[in-house]
């Protein structure tokens, strides 16, 4: 975590406004994370946000979830976001990655877990990270595991959870279990 208290503090459940009640509406009466929380300040941005999120983690994305959570979780390494970390270690867990290849992404690409089709998605995330471009070399072992619309969401991907780690680093969002914090990013 690079901050130990937020910025911008999440919503007050019982003091919503309209727009912000109308915002969070999609939560069903659950308690939303505060990730959500914090985003329903701004309601008409949260709605958008959840839109296009709700994308990149449904079966409309066509990398397999387990692929798609090695993206998202080498993505928020990167970018240093202990919530995205911890909130996607469980999620990843849930879609087959097992404890040791979530440890595994935060050594990079050449780490001995990897296939070649995984080692090519932590390269790709290792250079849109850096140069906000995949190479030819990475695009050409890209395509020899993933289709063209799996390459695309790949991309989508990675750039959604560089812009929600901005957001989360940024505005302070704490981990509701604090706990959960990777030791390698904390920051505080």
């Amino acid at each position: 975590m690079r901050l130990s208290r937020p910025r911008i503090p999440p919503v007050d459940m019982a003091a919503l406004t309209t727009d912000q009640a109308e915002a969070l509406k999609p939560f069903d009466g659950r308690e939303p994370l505060a990730i959500f929380r914090t985003l329903a300040q701004a309601p008409k941005a949260l709605t958008a946000f959840l839109s296009w999120g709700n994308y990149v983690l449904s079966r409309r994305n066509s990398l397999p979830p387990r692929e798609r959570e090695i993206v998202v979780l080498r993505i928020g390494f990167l970018c240093r976001s202990g919530y995205e970390f911890a909130q996607h270690r469980r999620i990843g867990l849930e879609h087959g990655l097992t404890a040791a290849e979530i440890d595994a992404v935060k050594a990079g690409a050449d780490a001995s877990t990897w296939s070649e089709a995984d080692a090519a998605l932590i390269r790709a995330c290792d250079e849109l990270h850096r140069d906000q471009f995949v190479g030819e070399a990475t695009w050409a072992e890209l395509a020899r595991h993933f289709d063209e619309k799996q390459r695309m969401d790949l991309v989508f991907t990675a750039g959604q959870y560089t812009q929600v780690s901005m957001m989360l680093n940024t505005f302070g969002v704490q981990l509701e279990t604090p706990a959960d914090l990777d030791p390698d990013l904390d920051a505080r």
